[in-house]
């Protein structure tokens, strides 16, 4: 690669050759802008401008102009500007200009060789498609497809960028950004080295999906959200499935001669070499997120061929028979069927989300559903002839006595399924028709850090946050089973957790393993019960201490005497709404005033499905229904809230919802709640002066999210009594 490097100062520039040199690019040097400009000029060839930003006769600032002024049909140049003043304003004015990315001095070897890297391959794939000749099929101008060129029904075909275009700049255009995040942004990036792009996401002003449009539109290239419909069996079976998955692509379809293959990084040019010798055929990259990427590998390696050849040979004459099933029989003989299909059925979970698998034996097959968001969907149905062996299997993994089939039985394995790690836990159940399975997925790279992602309004997380950040208290999540209550106190333990606190938890089963935090499994066999631990507990100095589960009135009061000790409590309890978990406590025999003193806030909380982004439209409610929901159209009309409803398409699998988000009912014990809790006042009457105090109902926060067009109306009737 040629580099081209701009500095007046003598002792810089043989800095600069010296190490651009050492990574083995070749070297040009200017001794100020303009002597630069002209050996630009004169040298077709040059891919990458390293330039200072002070130059006598012509500056950075100019060079980099008049560098983008000049369209050239050989390529793009990729321009770097380094400089000692490293302000925002001042590094956004050179990115406004033209550059691609900065460097601050003194000069660091290591950002320079990674910056020359990134150039080198935008460089290289500018270069691959001219080679292969397939630039003018991926990015036509005027966004048509060519005649004969198929596209895959997600793909929205972007225009061609200008000359030195930046996705950020795209994203301000496209007002999905403002010019004071991308500041913030910068600034964020000196204290964290990480591409302009990963900072913006990871400051949350963009999605992924957001960043990978622009890339797509800046590179030219098409942008895909991929579904099952997009990939073609035969296109898949060219690439082997190892290298697919190392080098983050999935093929898509082949048409004359090329093979269209979709990438999370199309500039990453070692990969689009190792696919086009892999596979033979020109390879014309598109671009989607990793995450979608990476899900539909999961998806399309999953069930496949080999995966329905089993189902259909263990369907044979056997699995006409309508007595019970022999459990013990055909283990041994289909042991490596089994162990595929087992992996497949796990792949296919993790790929889709699920939270859950139960395996259900019924008198002519087992039947295996998937929880997702809350909901079971069927996913396969297995012969008989397979069901002892597939069960057999997961008791294995889960270290369980697979002789015993008479009682149940409880497990946990992990294993790493795309790149990632997932714990699951397993139960057993023993039926007529024989062991049930049901598998807890525990992903913790899907489990929300942030509580700010969990669903809270802005009022109701600040009121939160001025709750959990006291010294000692306590805070109790209520709700059924599987309505998040976990997942909102682990990510208040990761708001907590800090090298300054102790934070210590006994749990039932423990879910998730979280580093600097000191996690104990109850264990009632070897005496260890949750009141007995949160006893050992208090003996350890911690600073904040969590429950898994408040179920008798020995742990109610040790939690209760632990926050009026000058301990942070966090716990769970099962009621179904936030006043009534103050009228258990005292049914289950604490003090009214020792409840009163301790307690600092309740939250109830439900889980709704979310609406699917791809396919939700505005929904025509009637007045009267608007009314009897508590809402009118004018305050609608005021906050400019809007109901949707759910359609059904090929990314959320027809169901019209895709992830879930949290239904939240916050209540601030305040005085006036305290005098009730000492007078034993009734849940309702306690309920009635809370909502004075500020607390919004699980319904009408269900209601305000599905007038905000985050669920339906229909999901929060379903969810809310």
């Amino acid at each position: 690669m040629k580099v081209l490097i701009a500095d007046d100062d003598a002792v810089s520039r043989t800095v600069l050759k010296r190490t651009v040199e050492k990574l083995g690019h070749e070297c040009l040097v200017g001794e100020d802008g303009l002597q630069a400009w002209e050996i630009y000029q004169r040298t077709h060839d040059v891919e990458v401008i390293v330039s200072d930003w002070m130059m006598p006769n012509m500056d950075g600032l100019e060079l980099c102009r008049s560098v983008r002024g000049l369209e050239r049909a050989g390529g793009y140049t990729f321009f770097v500007f380094l400089t000692a003043l490293g302000g925002k304003d001042h590094l956004l004015e050179g990115m406004q200009a033209g550059a691609d990315e900065y460097l601050t001095k003194p000069l660091d070897a290591e950002q320079l060789r990674a910056k020359l890297i990134a150039a080198s391959r935008v460089s290289s794939l500018h270069r691959h498609m001219k080679v292969e000749g397939i630039a003018e099929t991926v990015g036509d101008q005027g966004g048509a497809p060519k005649a004969g060129v198929r596209t895959p029904k997600s793909t929205r075909r972007q225009g061609r960028p200008q000359a030195g275009t930046k996705t950020w700049d795209i994203l301000v255009s496209q007002g999905k950004l403002t010019e004071e995040q991308v500041k913030q942004a910068l600034e964020f990036q000196e204290e964290s080295p990480m591409d302009l792009g990963q900072a913006l996401v990871s400051l949350g002003f963009i999605s992924e999906a957001d960043l990978a449009r622009a890339q797509a539109q800046r590179l030219n290239l098409e942008y895909v959200e991929l579904t099952e419909a997009d990939v073609d069996s035969e296109a898949l079976s060219l690439v082997p499935e190892k290298l697919l998955r190392r080098h983050n692509a999935l093929p898509l379809y082949r048409e004359d001669g090329r093979l269209v293959v979709a990438m999370s990084d199309p500039t990453d040019i070692h990969a689009l070499d190792d696919l086009r010798v892999s596979c033979g055929c020109a390879i014309v990259p598109v671009v989607t997120t990793e995450e979608n990427l990476q899900r539909m590998q999961t998806m399309v390696f999953s069930v496949g061929d080999q995966v329905a050849e089993i189902l259909e040979e263990a369907a044979g004459p056997e699995a006409e028979s309508t007595g019970e099933l022999e459990l013990g029989a055909g283990t041994e003989a289909n042991e490596a069927p089994v162990v595929r299909l087992v992996s497949s059925i796990l792949q296919r979970a993790v790929g889709e989300g699920a939270s859950d698998i139960h395996l259900e034996p019924q008198a002519q097959e087992l039947t295996v559903r998937l929880r997702m968001d809350g909901v079971l969907r069927e996913l396969m149905s297995v012969p008989p002839k397979l069901q002892s062996g597939v069960v057999a299997r997961l008791k294995v993994l889960a270290n369980l006595d697979i002789a015993e089939r008479r009682v149940p039985q409880d497990g946990r394995f992990s294993v790493r399924l795309a790149g990632k790690k997932v714990d699951l836990r397993v139960a057993t159940l023993p039926t007529v028709f024989g062991e049930e399975v049901v598998l807890r997925l525990l992903d913790t790279s899907t489990l929300k850090s942030d509580l700010t992602e969990l669903g809270f309004t802005p009022a109701d997380f600040e009121r939160y946050k001025k709750i959990f950040e006291r010294p000692y208290g306590t805070i109790l999540v209520t709700g059924p089973t599987g309505s998040g209550k976990s997942t909102t106190l682990y990510a208040t333990l990761k708001r907590l957790n800090s090298p300054n606190r102790k934070i210590i938890t006994i749990e039932d089963p423990v879910e998730y393993r979280m580093g600097g935090i000191n996690q104990i499994q109850v264990n009632p066999k070897a005496g260890l019960t949750f009141a007995s631990g949160l006893r050992s507990i208090l003996r350890n100095d911690p600073d904040v201490v969590m429950v898994g589960e408040i179920r008798d009135t020995e742990t109610a009061k040790t939690a209760v005497e632990a926050a009026l000790t000058g301990h942070l409590v966090l716990a769970t309890l099962h009621t179904n709404d936030a006043p009534g978990a103050l009228s258990r406590l005292t049914e289950m025999g604490v003090e009214p005033f020792l409840i009163a003193s301790a307690v600092d806030c309740v939250i109830a909380q439900r889980l709704v499905r979310r609406l699917c982004e791809s396919c939700k439209r505005p929904a025509q409610i009637d007045d009267e229904v608007i009314a009897e929901l508590g809402l009118s159209p004018e305050v609608l009309a005021e906050r400019e809230l809007r109901f949707y409803e759910s359609l059904g398409c090929a990314q959320c699998g027809g169901t019209g919802y895709r992830g879930r988000t949290g239904l939240y009912e916050l209540m601030v014990v305040t005085d006036p709640v305290k005098d009730l809790i000492l007078r034993r006042a009734s849940a309702a009457e306690i309920s009635r002066i809370a909502e004075e105090e500020g607390m919004t109902r699980l319904r009408d926060d269900g209601m305000l999210k599905a007038a905000s067009g985050i669920t339906t109306i229909q999901e929060v009737l379903r969810t809310v009594v």
